[in-house]
């Protein structure tokens, strides 16, 4: 079928992106779902800092591709094999394909799933194959998602079956920032009742973390970002202590600002400078986790002496560090219950064709969570 779809040629493209144009939105052929995959009317698709960094060359991925990862949709055809979903039911995309059968899968560790990091890595879907393309010139699939078009064909292993009655422009918050924001906190730090937070980055996956931790029972959230606008969000959300790193003079006032160190410190930005200051905040005995993607070159250093002795624990968390096909919806009931009120972190709605404007609104720091609504 012919579908209209957002292809990136060539990563590196400068901003601003309304005039560069590097997202062509043109028509692409799509072949219909093989064994085990999904056809999927996309609904809603947010636009997210993994989409940008492809877009700018910090995460390098296979050329041409069709990007987007965070999605909400409803499927319109099955393939052979799958019999758990049919036309109607409302999905939720979910960026890492899991096999269910490798040990990190065994383990229940989807996000390590070994042959979908393989995927991924190639741009295809996780069975190998590419339903994108140009005449005879096929697409790369973006995490086996591609939701910026109309139709995507995915594995049934990148898709969740939501329960609830909910949007699909709320539902698409779940594919990623809640995931990965709430995730961190409640699956990878396992925050508990009294304890301290601090996180720096308040994009949709910060501020999902911020939700997850005041849920949690956290005494102590501190909220750090550049952004006056939403760092005054954040505290409305529950956050105890606000920073604007334009205003601290050094490592000292930084700790002072924020009420003392905490027990996890969250790098929510993918900057090695976010991931500096949550470890600079993190105590004695304390975690650091960072659930952002920078550039793949990108290095820091640490005193080892220091880690040792004072036992500093240092994390990654990746896709919430959970299991999605249970998380996301588990989260959805929590959002339904008024405890995780993740509603508030939706921003400005684009057009498939408006999707330059909306890089170049993300790229600003200005934004929540917004996203490409069909």
């Amino acid at each position: 079928m012919k579908i209209r779809a957002a292809v990136v040629r060539e990563m590196g493209t400068p901003a601003p992106y309304a005039k560069s144009r590097p997202i062509e939105v043109t028509e692409v052929e799509l072949d219909p779902p093989g064994f085990a995959e999904v056809l999927v009317k996309m609904k809603a698709s947010g636009l997210c800092h993994s989409d940008l960094s492809v877009i700018n060359g910090d995460r390098p991925r296979a050329m041409p591709i069709v990007l987007g990862h965070e999605a909400s949709g409803e499927v319109v055809e099955v393939g052979d094999g799958v019999t758990d979903l049919k036309p109607g039911d409302h999905v939720v995309m979910v960026f890492v394909p899991s096999c269910g059968q490798c040990e990190p899968c065994m383990q229940a560790r989807p996000a390590l799933c070994e042959p979908g990091a393989v995927a991924n890595t190639k741009g295809t879907l996780l069975g190998g194959a590419r339903r994108l393309h140009i005449g005879q010139d096929y697409l790369n699939h973006h995490t086996g998602v591609s939701c910026f078009a109309d139709y995507a064909v995915v594995s049934r292993r990148s898709c969740v079956k939501v329960n609830a009655p909910i949007s699909h422009r709320e539902a698409s918050l779940f594919g990623c920032a809640v995931l990965t924001g709430a995730g961190a906190v409640i699956n990878r730090a396992r925050i508990r009742l009294g304890d301290t937070a601090a996180i720096i980055g308040l994009g949709g996956v910060g501020l999902s973390a911020l939700l997850a931790a005041v849920g949690a029972g956290a005494r102590r959230i501190v909220a750090v970002d550049f952004s006056d606008d939403k760092l005054a969000l954040a505290k409305s959300l529950g956050a105890t202590h606000i920073i604007n790193p334009k205003h601290v003079k050094d490592d000292q006032d930084l700790i002072e600002q924020a009420g003392g160190q905490v027990d996890y410190g969250f790098d929510m930005a993918g900057a090695v400078p976010a991931f500096e200051s949550a470890y600079k905040l993190t105590r004695r005995g304390g975690s650091t986790i960072t659930s952002g993607l920078p550039n793949p070159q990108s290095r820091f250093s640490l005193s080892l002496s220091q880690l040792v002795a004072e036992e500093r624990d240092i994390k990654g968390s990746y896709l919430g560090s959970g299991v999605p096909t249970i998380d996301i919806n588990h989260y959805i009931d929590l959002y339904q219950a008024g405890r995780l009120p993740v509603d508030k972190l939706l921003g400005e709605s684009f057009t498939l064709d408006t999707i330059n404007e909306g890089f170049d609104h993300l790229a600003s720091g200005s934004s929540l969570r917004d996203a490409v609504v069909f």
